[in-house]
């Protein structure tokens, strides 16, 4: 019998109902993350990153509507579970990153009474000293002293704080979590040393990272396979190691080519211009077209689809779609 995936995502859509109109935060997107597997988001600000990992334990903020698609953990539908069986879902199978430690942690709770709380809930049998003496263990995995336990968040720098919010998702010893931006506002040093706890507290205890990221350089270090996403659609996803010898879609090599490279002393920078269309008002067709450098005539009228191209390699661009668009 074949194991079943840890997550399946099939055909999702996430619209944000307004009163300006209907924003397609997320639109089409499918893929599946194994056991121990490693995938990155990468995306510019407003791409669904965070929408499309919020959705997978149904915590899209209103007015974000899940309006269709799959999204499956070990074959069950998290669409069509009740308020009690997601409430055994978060935090013991997936746990979320939030990307601000300190909007995240609550300012009056002591760091103690965030593990106690956490653990007391979905463990109504452990008292306060064992949640505590857990929260110790977990701390001081973290590189933080457990006698810190009774201090408040607003006495922590931005690393720590970080470092306290890996420490509850990990608390319960989950299948998956889910990454948001974990590194946003903290300096390169710092930067790099929570992205080594991550990874070694991931390969300690076996679990599947997804990891959120505007940075493409990030990812591509840190991950397995790797979904690109532009206004809402993924537009490429391939294993790291194939997107960075061969990106396909524009997007991507442009992306890429805005990376810095220490080993070029020549290198010239690009940017892409313009900016992200309009979500209220995206353009018709290829939501890329008006920055592409390659755009033809086809692409601002029919949207491409996403294609197979071999290796495990798929790119929605209408230069590799099996229609030949470009080439009529």
């Amino acid at each position: 019998m074949t194991e079943l995936p840890l997550l399946e995502i099939n055909s999702l859509a996430i619209d944000y109902r307004t009163s300006r109109g209907t924003i397609h935060a997320v639109d089409d997107v499918s893929f599946g993350l194994e056991k121990g597997e490693k995938l990155g988001i990468a995306g510019e600000s407003g791409s669904g990153k965070s929408t499309l990992g919020l959705s997978i334990i149904r915590l899209v903020p209103s007015p974000g509507v899940i309006g269709r698609g799959q999204i499956k953990i070990d074959g069950k539908d998290v669409l069509k579970m009740s308020e009690n069986e997601l409430r055994s879902i978060r935090g013991r199978r997936v746990a979320y990153i939030f990307q601000d430690p300190m909007m995240s942690l609550n300012p009056v709770k002591r760091i103690g009474d965030h593990f106690t709380e956490l653990l007391q809930t979905h463990e109504p049998a452990v008292n306060k000293r064992s949640a505590l003496e857990r929260a110790k263990t977990v701390l001081n995995d973290l590189g933080i002293q457990p006698d810190r336990i009774n201090d408040y968040p607003h006495q922590f720098s931005g690393g720590m704080r970080q470092r306290i919010m890996i420490g509850l998702a990990i608390a319960l010893n989950p299948d998956l979590i889910i990454a948001d931006e974990p590194t946003t506002a903290l300096d390169v040093i710092v930067q790099a040393k929570i992205l080594d706890l991550l990874e070694s507290l991931r390969k300690t205890y076996n679990m599947a990272l997804i990891l959120i990221s505007h940075d493409l350089s990030i990812i591509l270090e840190r991950c397995d396979k790797i979904i690109v996403m532009y206004a809402g659609r993924m537009v490429e996803y391939a294993s790291s190691a194939e997107l960075y010898r061969s990106p396909i879609h524009p997007y991507t090599q442009k992306l890429l080519r805005s990376i810095p490279n220490v080993e070029l002393s020549d290198q010239k920078l690009l940017a892409i211009p313009g900016s992200p269309p309009n979500m209220l008002n995206p353009p018709e067709g290829c939501r890329f077209w008006p920055r592409c450098p390659n755009g033809e005539k086809a692409c601002q009228t029919k949207e491409p689809p996403l294609v197979d191209i071999g290796n495990n390699h798929f790119v929605r661009c209408f230069q590799q779609s099996e229609e030949g668009v470009l080439n009529e």
